[in-house]
C-alpha cells in the first residue's frame, strides 16, 4: 500500500477495461483519481468502485480529441485536487480494416482519438505537472506500435505515433529540466470488454478464444491488472530513472 500515496492521477478512457483497472489500482496505492471518458455511466461506476474501497475519485466527461476539453479537464483537476502528478493517456479506438477499405474519414477518426488525444494530453498535462513540481506521463500504446498487424494500418500508425511522440517528448522534457518523465506501455492481447465482445460476436467460439491465446508465447490472455501494475510502477517514484522507454507487457508476442 501507498506506492503513489499523495499523488493525483488523471486517467482517460477509464470507464472500463484497462483504464478502469488502472484507476482502481492506483487508488488502492493511495492516489487521488480523476476519471475521464465519454461513456458517463461507466466513468461514474469506476468512481463508485474506488469510493467503495475507501479511495478518492471524481469523474469528468471528456472527448480527448478536443483541445478545449483537455484544457477544461486539466483546469478542473487542478481546482479539485490542487496538483497533477500522474497522467495516463489510455483512451483509444480501433479501426480494424484493410488499407483498401479504410477511408480517409476512418483514418482521421482513428488518429484523432488515439494519437491527437495523446498529444493534447502530453501538451497540457506536462505544463500542469511542471507547475506542480514534476510528474509522470504514461501513454498507453500497444504491440501494434511495435510490430505490424493485419488489417490494422490506421491503428498501427496511431500507436506507433504514440511511441515516437513519447520518445521525442522525453528528450525535450529532459532538456527543459521540467522534472516530467514520460514513458509508453505496450499491452498485448488483454481480456477487456472489447476482446470479450469479439469472442461473443463469434458465438463464444473456443476456436476464437484459442486464436487470441495463441497470439502469445505464454499461451493465455492477459488480465487488465497485468497492465495496471505496469502503469503503477511508472506512476510511482520506483521508476524515477525511466523516461522515453517502452514497457512491453505482451506475454512475449512481439519477441518472436
Amino acid at each position: 500500500m501507498g506506492r503513489v500515496e499523495g499523488k493525483v492521477a488523471l486517467i482517460t478512457g477509464a470507464a472500463s477495461g484497462l483504464g478502469r483497472a488502472t484507476a482502481v489500482r492506483l487508488a488502492e496505492e493511495g492516489a487521488k483519481i480523476m476519471v475521464t471518458d465519454w461513456e458517463d455511466r461507466g466513468g461514474n461506476e469506476t468512481v463508485e468502485l474506488i469510493k467503495q474501497a475507501g479511495g478518492e475519485a471524481s469523474y469528468l466527461h471528456q472527448d480527448v480529441s478536443s483541445d478545449e476539453e483537455w484544457q477544461a479537464v486539466i483546469a478542473t483537476t487542478l481546482e479539485t485536487y490542487g496538483q497533477l502528478d500522474v497522467l495516463v493517456n489510455n483512451a483509444a479506438v480501433i479501426i480494424a480494416k484493410s488499407i483498401k477499405d479504410t477511408t480517409l474519414k476512418d483514418w482521421k477518426w482513428q488518429n484523432s482519438i488515439a494519437l491527437d488525444g495523446v498529444f493534447l494530453g502530453v501538451k497540457y498535462g506536462a505544463d500542469a505537472m511542471e507547475k506542480s513540481g514534476g510528474g509522470s506521463i504514461i501513454n498507453i500504446s500497444s504491440i501494434a506500435g511495435i510490430i505490424g498487424l493485419d488489417k490494422s494500418a490506421a491503428y498501427c500508425a496511431a500507436k506507433g505515433g504514440v511511441k515516437m511522440l513519447t520518445k521525442a517528448a522525453a528528450v525535450e522534457f529532459a532538456q527543459l529540466k521540467n522534472k516530467v518523465r514520460i514513458n509508453s506501455v505496450h499491452p498485448g492481447v488483454i481480456r477487456t470488454p472489447g476482446v470479450e465482445a469479439t469472442i461473443k460476436k463469434y458465438g463464444g467460439s473456443e476456436k476464437i478464444k484459442q486464436k487470441f491465446e495463441a497470439m502469445s508465447p505464454l499461451g493465455e490472455l492477459g488480465e487488465p491488472n497485468d497492465i495496471a501494475n505496469g502503469v503503477l510502477y511508472l506512476a510511482s517514484d520506483e521508476s524515477k530513472y525511466m523516461t522515453g522507454s517502452e514497457l512491453v507487457i505482451d506475454a512475449g508476442y512481439s519477441a518472436g
